[in-house]
């Protein structure tokens, strides 16, 4: 073989190289387009406690920043410190969860579970839900622990969480986490699908506490200054955190890169508090959307 033929045969390799490679990138962001796929928009109805009804105009403004078209906020319920089934003993003539369900208006039904769990709200609301759209996505916050922890070492000052071990804070957390999850499992057991999911924004409160905790959370030195009482209502960051998650479990896409307006959170704070959301939802089996990233 004459060296022109070798330099030949060495250009043709390198040119095929090439080819391939430029395939694969356009195959890469294909792929990264279909993966970014804005979804269709949902009817969601929310109901419950302190710990949620802040979430309902949150999740509206990340629906714009997504322009997610055809979103509809099909209704609210709140009750302060309520259990599920408060909302549907709630008397008719001031109940707006069970006729919209009725009427089939709903896609994705939200309730925050209280520390009382099984919760017989639950299971209605569930079986009415179904019954008129079998296709509905009922959702279930389990929030942060009110107080921090189980009484007897419940916080009664605000001040005490910065004592606070991480530790304790996540074994509370999962405890009533893990009560909420047989329940659930047994609802999509007994209606053979799944139906009902849980959104554990209390595991990404935990996460966002260790944050602080260990000076990693950019303005905030203190786990303190992230509540406005010893209940545990949350301050600005809280919220916001709170509203990532549910977007994330209703929408099933990732929240990073929004914009949410409020006033008390900077910029690096939403960057994280989003990764935050994302992470925990996106991993966690009970939201549904690692089953989808597996199929």
């Amino acid at each position: 073989m004459t060296e022109n033929e070798i330099m030949r045969i060495e250009l043709h390799r390198r040119e095929l190289f090439r080819f391939v490679a430029v395939l694969a990138f356009i195959g890469c962001s294909i792929a990264s387009a279909q993966d970014a796929k804005t979804p269709a928009g949902q009817r969601v109805f929310y109901t419950g406690h302190s710990f949620h009804m802040f979430v309902p105009p949150q999740v509206e403004q990340l629906v714009k920043a997504a322009n997610i078209q055809g979103h509809k906020l099909a209704g609210t319920q709140g009750i302060g410190g309520s259990r599920v089934v408060q909302h549907w003993d709630l008397a008719d003539d001031k109940n707006k969860a069970k006729p919209a369900l009725i009427r089939g208006e709903v896609d994705v039904f939200t309730m925050a579970a209280h520390l009382a769990i099984p919760d017989d709200g639950i299971t209605k609301f569930t079986e009415l839900g179904l019954k008129h759209n079998p296709n509905l996505r009922l959702l279930v916050q389990a929030s942060w622990y009110p107080h921090d922890v189980p009484a007897p070492k419940s916080i009664r000052d605000n001040a005490q969480r910065d004592d606070m071990k991480i530790a304790d804070l996540q074994a509370a957390v999962d405890e009533w986490r893990t009560k909420l999850e047989a329940q659930v499992d047994d609802l999509n057991k007994q209606h053979g699908q799944r139906a009902v999911f849980i959104v554990p924004v209390g595991d990404a409160v935990v996460k966002l506490r260790a944050l602080i905790v260990d000076g990693k959370f950019p303005g905030i030195t203190t786990q303190s200054k992230l509540f406005r009482d010893p209940i545990g209502h949350g301050n600005g960051q809280v919220m916001a955190l709170a509203s990532y998650c549910n977007f994330a479990a209703i929408y099933r896409i990732s929240p990073v890169g929004l914009k949410l307006e409020e006033r008390s959170v900077d910029a690096a704070q939403h960057t994280i508090l989003q990764q935050i959301a994302w992470e925990t939802v996106s991993k966690y089996l009970y939201a549904g959307i690692a089953e989808l990233k597996s199929n």
